[in-house]
């Protein structure tokens, strides 16, 4: 479809609390919005680039500019596949094709991609790394919340754990090790997970050093995060892992993300949905792939002191699709 007009832009979303940051206090979420007009009606698009990735704000638009003109020249969104890598660039740009071409046929995105209307998921309540005390008082503070993550970092997260269970003895619990443990440490830190009733733990060796989760028992699910970024990488995975983990920002796109889900689905393997700190036009096709899975963690939306005019509504741990004014 030609006739189109593609702009990009930096968006900046003030948070309640400082979060820490590499060296510093980080003050805002720092999105990309990518917003693609056609015949009167305005299809939008997020994402938020990721430093592990070696992504920035700058490096994002430069990639979108890049596809300017091939976008408003009409291309799809299945050659937007081809014409850029796996990230957050294409992330916006798929998500922004995907509201624009359901406005135009005057259908919801989730009828439009052949899905069943979406309803509300429960996410999980992020703990921050720290002390187990003051871990612990952050886990009593949410012990309303249905569900807890724990974001570890290796040395002490038995303790940490056992703090959290101690401050909130009836919140299900999942860890993110985020590649911190060692082999060494693995087996008895994964018993004292399955005694503490963690239902899961992502991502607990460095990527590339994960081949040991095929020769060991697996008393809590065990899911890939930085271990995959593709579809085509989860059919390796299957006798390390048993949940692989998909973010919108990472595989490119809700169209590689649906793809994703159903390729995990095929070849055994449990879903999780994430998402960074952005605001909710962001999280906002999240949803749809959320419906599938069995972990969700969307709660980066809690952080924003502002956030959209149309924001996703939250109820507690409860989390409800959005609105059409939103996108979709």
């Amino acid at each position: 479809m030609a006739g189109r007009r593609l702009t990009v832009r930096h968006e900046r979303f003030p948070l309640k609390e400082p979060a820490p940051f590499a060296r510093s206090a980080r003050t805002h979420a720092e999105t990309v919005t990518v917003v693609i007009e056609a015949d009167g009606q305005v299809g939008r698009g997020e994402s938020v680039p990721c430093r592990r990735r070696g992504e920035t704000i700058e490096s994002v638009m430069a990639l979108i500019r890049g596809q300017k003109g091939t976008i408003e020249d009409g291309a799809s969104r299945l050659e937007l596949d081809v014409a850029l890598p796996f990230g957050a660039a294409r992330n916006a740009l798929d998500c922004a094709l995907w509201d624009l071409e359901a406005k135009l046929a005057g259908l919801p995105v989730w009828e439009l991609a052949g899905l069943n209307r979406p309803g509300p998921v429960v996410t999980s309540h992020t703990i921050a790394p720290g002390p187990p005390a003051i871990m612990a008082a952050a886990a009593a503070a949410a012990a309303d919340r249905a569900i807890l993550r724990l974001r570890l970092c290796g040395d002490g997260d038995l303790e940490r754990l056992a703090a959290v269970r101690e401050a909130a003895p009836r919140c299900r619990l999942v860890v993110d090790a985020e590649e911190s443990w060692t082999q060494g440490r693995l087996e008895p830190y994964l018993a004292a997970m399955a005694a503490a009733n963690v239902e899961l733990v992502e991502q607990p060796l460095p990527v590339g050093q994960d081949a040991v989760l095929a020769d060991i028992l697996h008393p809590v699910p065990i899911a890939a995060d930085e271990s995959v970024q593709t579809s085509e990488d989860l059919e390796g995975l299957t006798r390390r892992y048993d949940v692989a983990t998909v973010t919108l920002d990472k595989v490119g796109g809700l169209t590689e993300a649906l793809r994703f889900a159903m390729k995990a689905r095929d070849v055994g393997l449990g879903l999780a949905v994430a998402g960074g700190c952005g605001s909710s036009l962001g999280a906002a096709p999240a949803m749809l792939v959320a419906q599938r899975a069995r972990f969700v963690d969307l709660d980066g939306l809690r952080q924003l002191a502002q956030d959209r005019s149309v924001p996703l509504r939250f109820e507690h741990s409860t989390l409800y699709p959005a609105a059409r004014e939103l996108w979709g």
